[in-house]
């Protein structure tokens, strides 16, 4: 028979291993904090209660708890198991406490299991330090000191659950738990083992394994330096936010994009730290605790202590974390001086105008973000380009604001009235979101006295930038919902002055939103001006001015595109005849005039007989379009009609995979 010489594996009596012997069961420093919620106390409640109810042969398997042990007498560290065997200590905490007084054996043989029998003033399961006053204080029944702990959450539970009389039942259940004792010898890899047993089952999260990696194979002096003098201070920057800090330092830090997976960050994590004796760790790790501390700024910006940077930073956490590793990047440099105070604010209002107009036109930040971390390696002036490549452009930027609604308009609305803050301020719907039947824009007219198609466009606008106005708080309160005619005499008095100029406007109507709308747009991208450094790739979308006219119908033609964007409106337009025919028909409604004036002009593509055999589509019973023109002609009529109706900036085509091999066959 083969024997292994480093472990020892044991099928045993759970409530008898943890009863037996002197020796305590240490939580060692690298292991994560106590999660269990009362969901998961729930279940195993549930479970024990079963167990207990059938008969003796038949008993509960909780899996394995894996733990190293030195020479006779010396403590068990406990590498695997923590989250089971401190809930069911806080289990039979709960019933010892339930018994006491009036069931003494009992009581005895809970205490055995609870107490430690070389020090009655500790428990026999000792957690990490930092939060072992709490365990012991719920344990011993000084519930006061703690209060606020998952401890104490779940020894609550168990109280509330185990009366007096069901107390026999539980222990008969507890006696029937079984577990599989894996006790490691001096030779074997408790890091290996310890992934693997945690390969299934409910997955310990990234950050919880980077930290059992850089701890595990330390001696116990090291473990403590470590934990103390940098993970401990890194947990309390980061919060609950420490695994988001895991995943931007790496993206930062190797420049590229970590898929989302079980995994993933820790297996990046040691990929980049492929060793970690003692000396790398203490270099390596004042760099993670630098990191974890200017993280902590932009998790709480209005903490810096430069107050320009603060608001700065501030106003980027309203577009989320996306931008984190970037900002991480450049506030480490700036604390190390590799960059001077004016690059640093140049970066942050290049990251809050991508930010915003990527937000205003609805493209999201995702795969750009290492590129950018890339470039700032190559100095600041590359960052710049590489931002302002991938920044949409003021046309995209002043059409989605006409016809799109404001991302953050609170923020917007500040930032371009001067304010430091939003704060004793609301944003107010001039003509509001879901006018009350009486409301009125000034013309005399009510709100259900619109037609259906003027009621239409007004909701259409509701919420665009036009249509919004910043307002004190006591203002906006007095003005809700009220006839545009009341709000401009609030509007007047306003301290804004983007609020004061709209008590100048006579009427409110869908003429006026758009007018306001234009007229902000000017602000908009001069406040977050795109850098004037070469051309854009934000997200593929091209003008339809600069779309490629090829000649013929080149192979592929029918799926050139992926979709178009047409004014704000998203069509799945796939090639150039489709497009032809949906701008006519589309222009035909909404800008006749132009239409007649192109194709009078260029001898069509709209005349008012089918005069000849061929492929045409009725405009209306007397005009006709003509759809037999070739790929060159129909994208031209595309772009002059167009221009003649005076849209074109407002029109984007997004070419698909196929699309862009066609560009690239026609480059060669």
């Amino acid at each position: 028979m083969v024997t292994a010489t480093n472990v020892e594996a044991t099928a045993v009596n759970t409530i008898g291993w943890l009863s037996s012997g002197s020796r305590s069961i240490v939580v060692p420093v690298y292991q994560r904090q106590y999660r269990w919620d009362i969901g998961a106390c729930e279940q195993l409640l549930s479970d024990i209660r079963a167990v207990a109810d059938l008969d003796d042969s038949r008993m509960h398997f909780l899996g394995s708890v894996l733990s190293s042990s030195g020479a006779e007498g010396q403590d068990l560290v406990l590498i695997d198991g923590q989250q089971r065997l401190t809930t069911l200590m806080l289990l039979a905490a709960a019933l010892q406490h339930t018994v006491r007084g009036h069931d003494d054996d009992l009581a005895a043989s809970l205490t055995r299991l609870l107490v430690s029998p070389s020090d009655p003033t500790r428990t026999r399961l000792r957690p990490h330090r930092a939060w072992a006053e709490k365990f012991e204080a719920v344990v011993f029944a000084q519930a006061e000191n703690g209060i606020g702990s998952r401890f104490a959450d779940n020894y609550s539970f168990f109280r509330s659950q185990i009366s007096l009389a069901e107390a026999p039942r539980i222990w008969r259940g507890l006696q029937k738990l079984e577990h599989v004792a894996i006790t490691l010898g001096p030779g074997a890899n408790a890091q290996q083992i310890f992934e693997s047993l945690n390969s299934t089952g409910e997955p310990l999260r990234d950050h919880e394994l980077i930290h059992n990696y850089v701890l595990m194979g330390l001696s116990h002096a090291e473990q403590r330096e470590i934990e103390e003098g940098f993970w401990l201070p890194l947990e309390e920057n980061t919060g609950e936010a420490i695994a988001a800090f895991w995943r931007h330092y790496l993206v930062q830090r190797t420049g590229r994009e970590i898929a989302p997976g079980q995994r993933a960050v820790y297996d990046v994590f040691r990929q980049l730290f492929p060793r970690l004796d003692i000396h790398a760790l203490r270099e390596v790790a004042e760099e993670w605790r630098v990191y974890s501390e200017l993280y902590r700024t932009l998790l709480s910006p209005r903490t810096h202590a430069d107050p320009a940077l603060a608001s700065r930073l501030a106003g980027l956490s309203t577009f989320g974390s996306a931008l984190h590793p970037l900002l991480l990047r450049a506030l480490y440099d700036h604390r190390r001086g590799a960059t001077s105070d004016d690059e640093l604010r140049d970066t942050l209002q290049l990251a809050e105008t991508l930010s915003f107009r990527r937000a205003v036109v609805s493209v999201s930040m995702d795969r750009i973000v290492p590129r950018l971390c890339r470039a700032r390696d190559e100095g600041h002036e590359a960052l710049r380009e590489a931002i302002a490549r991938v920044t949409p452009s003021d046309e995209r930027i002043r059409v989605a604001l006409k016809f799109s609604p404001l991302p953050h308009p609170t923020f917007v609305l500040a930032r371009l009235a001067g304010l430091d803050s939003a704060e004793g301020y609301d944003v107010d719907h001039i003509a509001p979101v879901v006018p009350g039947e009486a409301w009125t824009g000034g013309d005399g007219r009510v709100w259900a006295a619109l037609s259906e198609d003027e009621q239409n466009s007004h909701r259409a606008l509701s919420e665009t930038l036009g249509n919004l106005a910043l307002l004190e708080e006591e203002r906006a309160a007095t003005v809700f919902d009220a006839g545009f005619p009341a709000k401009r005499d609030a509007y007047a008095g306003s301290r804004v002055p983007q609020t004061r100029e709209i008590a100048d406007t006579a009427v409110w109507n869908t003429a006026a939103v758009s007018a306001r709308s234009a007229h902000l747009a000017d602000a908009v991208v001069r406040t977050w001006a795109r850098p004037d450094l070469g051309p854009i790739d934000d997200d593929g979308l091209t003008p339809i001015l600069d779309a490629v006219r090829r000649r013929g119908w080149p192979r592929g033609w029918q799926r050139e595109w992926s979709y178009v964007e047409y004014r704000g409106e998203h069509w799945e337009v796939p090639d150039a005849r489709y497009l032809f025919n949906r701008i006519f028909k589309r222009l035909w409604a909404d800008a006749r005039p132009a239409v007649v004036a192109f194709s009078e002009r260029n001898g069509g593509p709209v005349y008012t007989e089918a005069s000849w055999t061929g492929d045409w589509d009725a405009l209306d019973e007397g005009h006709h379009l003509y759809m037999g023109w070739d790929y060159s002609y129909m994208l031209g009529a595309v772009q002059g009609v167009l221009e003649e109706a005076g849209i074109a900036p407002e029109v984007f085509v997004k070419y698909s995979y196929i699309g862009e091999a066609m560009q690239e066959i026609a480059g060669r």
